[in-house]
């Protein structure tokens, strides 16, 4: 298959092949960089492209994305899927394991798409490789012998991503299949569940074994962040709380907050930051808990729980 990338993308954005490769030239530079604090604990580094850049990021998506579609055990960033789904399939199983990677999209180098596309039989010429890895990879340093990496912040980073990642969820989804276990990865969090007391234990060894004989542990595992747990603690799933009896919810912390800042609001006693992040809370909660969103209508009214979805802070 055969991609025909210039003159694709000239014809979308109306640009000329020679505008198109003169800019593509320097665009592994043009990023903001700036840094985050992570969930945790440090800070992370979001290279965020140029305006102009990003806009070529966007047609290239658009572009690629009917040939890298990613693996059906890949639920992040897809229409229809989130969090919750990602959640839910685990759901119903007792015992569970958590994997994080290690700076994921800054893991991600240019030859490892270029493989991927060969596996999937996707021709690219060298013109086009060139081009690809130009427009979609970033260049930490702006030094000249400097091997580009995805970054956190490009449009282009999760398409890229899913499709690298597509021969490891395949064998994921296939050994876990096998050993009644399911598999799901949201970016750079995967997980593995099962009802079968000890299955999981075996896991780690195997997700390291495939990682090195795809990507030579160019991609690999932060065990500082693996978790084994089961009914018998807390299991969270990016984010999402699964509890005893098998239903989603947002955890006892974040409904005592939310609660604690619905109470404030009705005493006038909420700033505009603290009242923006209650209203991603109670977002979050509609999505994931709904019923949670009817307990607080009963507790504080139905008027002060809506005034506050809407985004009314009079």
């Amino acid at each position: 298959m055969m991609f025909k990338l210039y003159f694709k993308l000239s014809k979308k954005l109306e640009l000329s092949r020679s505008r198109i490769e003169s800019f593509s030239k320097n665009a592994p530079n043009m990023y903001k960089v700036y840094t985050i604090p992570k969930r945790t604990s440090g800070r992370r580094v979001i290279a965020h492209p140029s305006r102009e850049l990003k806009v070529y990021q966007r047609a290239l998506v658009e572009i690629l994305a009917s040939s890298f579609e990613p693996h059906h055990c890949s639920f992040a960033y897809r229409k229809q899927l989130s969090i919750k789904e990602n959640a839910l399939v685990h759901s119903r199983n007792s015992y569970l394991l958590k994997m994080d990677f290690s700076e994921f999209f800054n893991s991600i180098e240019p030859d490892m798409l270029f493989s991927a596309a060969k596996v999937r039989n996707i021709g690219l010429s060298d013109a086009e490789k060139r081009l690809v890895e130009n427009l979609v990879f970033w260049n930490k340093t702006k030094s000249h012998n400097t091997k580009l990496v995805l970054s956190v912040g490009a449009p282009s980073s999760p398409l890229i991503s899913n499709f690298i990642m597509f021969e490891f969820d395949r064998l994921m989804y296939e050994f876990s299949k096998n050993n009644s276990i399911v598999y799901t990865r949201y970016a750079d969090d995967i997980t593995f569940s099962t009802n079968r007391k000890n299955t999981l234990f075996d896991v780690p060894n195997e997700v390291n074994r495939v990682l090195s004989k795809f990507y030579d542990y160019r991609i690999s595992i932060n065990s500082t962040k693996t978790v084994f747990s089961s009914k018998a603690h807390n299991r969270h799933i990016t984010g999402v709380t699964i509890t005893n009896d098998g239903k989603l919810s947002i955890g006892r912390s974040r409904k005592r907050m939310i609660s604690s800042l619905i109470h404030q609001f009705t005493l006038k006693k909420i700033d505009s930051c603290d009242f923006s992040y209650l209203q991603g809370l109670l977002s979050f909660a509609s999505h994931i808990e709904p019923s949670f969103i009817f307990s607080m209508k009963s507790k504080y009214g139905d008027e002060i729980i809506t005034q506050i979805i809407k985004g009314d802070f009079s």
